[in-house]
């Protein structure tokens, strides 16, 4: 492990003047238009978690703290506080592991912040175009954060480990924070942020995951400590070494360096599934005709577990379920991974047939990349094989609107109608000047009555 130096800090509030002054306005046209993209997907997110058990672990939490207010959560009748309700969507959030994500932090921004920044916005009856910019300034300065914390401690970090920074980043503007007390709310966020150990939740998969409900309360209660007289001093993007991280804000756009996920699975395994799904179907192949998989990959993608799953958490962080559920059914969404999905014969009886293994030039070009090949083994003795995929959605695929509203349509198509999926893209892309507050409760008049019938 690399030896870490005595800290200095260059406290400059450039990254708080940052947070609390950029408006809308400010941002190129590009950056506006994958801010809604966006939005649907981190609204996406919370829909499907809302409909799982991680949520309802979340909701229990909330109400057991007294955490009660006028504050509307995704899904549900209960209102909480800014607190609560941060508790409560933040186990929604990456609980279908559909949220966006960016290589380079090997993690997922967008959900490491949503629960906290949309709590914010409710509280603070924000229109939605402040909602918006919230968002995009809050990714800008969570990957940066990300990036020096993964350079810092030379360990693999993953999403909650920052995402308590970038919580009390977006939270912390709409809640008013001066830029002394944002400083000091970043600083007792970083600082604070949990460790996340992402390899042991690959190889024994859980709730645990990415550390996405921790990080996010983590900068909840670094706002509530600062604002209650806590103080802590510095952060790791106050530091000499990474001040050109710093120096990039407004300039260049992380934002637009996101891939977004097709599939509800770790982002590891859907170059296979796209690899076995277009090679069956170029070759007219059946799950039936299926002797045998070699997928050649990543290191770290083999290292995911290839477990039978007993709920959808090991079903979604799993390599050989979800290509499983792929060969078999076609696709890999909420309807494979839910829980009442799981014991399906014909994909328990692919599981065993799958072998994963480690591509030395494959794993050179990881993290930047993640690709894999395959072969498919018939039982007639027939050998197919891919060339090299990639997983779709990258940020080289320039995802915009049309992509991530038939992603929004294939995903949400088991729990709602082509209406009501209308309705809620056209809340979504809509007017920027209605009240998140009034977008959110038009939401929950779908999704309440969905979640009630699901659960």
């Amino acid at each position: 492990m690399k030896k870490i130096d005595s800290v200095k800090f260059n406290i400059d509030y450039r990254v708080e003047d940052y947070l609390l002054n950029t408006k809308w306005e400010d941002f190129p046209e590009e950056v506006q238009k994958r801010a809604l993209v966006c939005s649907i997907d981190l609204m996406h997110a919370l829909i499907l978690g809302s409909c799982g058990k991680q949520y309802e672990a979340g909701l229990r939490m909330a109400r057991g703290m007294g955490s009660c207010g006028n504050i509307p959560v995704i899904g549900t009748k209960d209102t909480f506080n800014f607190w609560g309700a941060t508790v409560a969507m933040c186990h929604a959030s990456n609980s279908f592991d559909i949220d966006d994500g960016h290589n380079m932090i090997k993690g997922h921004p967008g959900t490491s912040f949503v629960a906290g920044v949309l709590a914010a916005a409710l509280e603070r009856n924000v229109s939605y175009k402040e909602y918006l910019t919230t968002m995009v300034v809050s990714y800008e300065t969570t990957i940066r954060c990300a990036l020096a914390l993964h350079d810092y401690y030379q360990y693999f970090h993953s999403t909650g480990a920052y995402g308590g920074y970038g919580t009390a980043a977006g939270a912390g503007r709409l809640m008013g924070l001066s830029r002394e007390q944002l400083n000091n709310a970043l600083s007792i966020a970083e600082f604070h942020g949990p460790l996340v150990t992402s390899m042991r939740s690959v190889e024994y998969p859980s709730m645990n995951k990415d550390g996405v409900p921790f990080g996010a309360m983590v900068g909840a209660l670094a706002i509530l400590d600062t604002m209650a007289g806590s103080t802590g001093i510095g952060n790791l993007l106050e530091m000499p070494q990474y001040q050109h991280y710093v120096d990039s804000l407004g300039k260049d756009y992380e934002i637009l360096n996101l891939y977004f996920k097709p599939y509800t699975c770790c982002r590891w395994a859907h170059p296979a599934i796209a690899a076995c799904t277009d090679t069956m179907r170029a070759n007219g192949l059946t799950a039936d005709q299926i002797a045998a998989v070699k997928v050649y990959t990543f290191d770290a993608a083999t290292k995911l577990s290839k477990m039978r799953p007993r709920n959808t958490d090991e079903a979604q962080y799993n390599i050989a379920y979800p290509v499983a559920a792929a060969i078999v059914k076609g696709d890999c969404g909420y309807a494979q991974v839910c829980e009442d999905a799981l014991n399906d014969p014909a994909v328990l009886d692919m599981l065993p047939r799958l072998e994963f293994l480690v591509d030395d030039e494959l794993e050179a070009l990881f993290p930047a990349q993640r690709l894999c090949r395959i072969e498919i083994c018939t039982k007639d003795g027939k050998t197919y094989a891919s060339e090299r995929y990639r997983p779709d959605g990258e940020a080289m695929d320039h995802v915009d609107m049309d992509w991530e509203e038939k992603k929004f349509r294939r995903i949400t198509a088991p729990l709602m109608t082509a209406e009501q999926q209308t309705e809620i893209l056209e809340l979504l892309r809509g007017d920027l000047d209605v009240p998140v507050y009034d977008i959110v409760q038009k939401i929950n008049r779908i999704m309440i009555p969905i979640r009630d019938r699901i659960m």
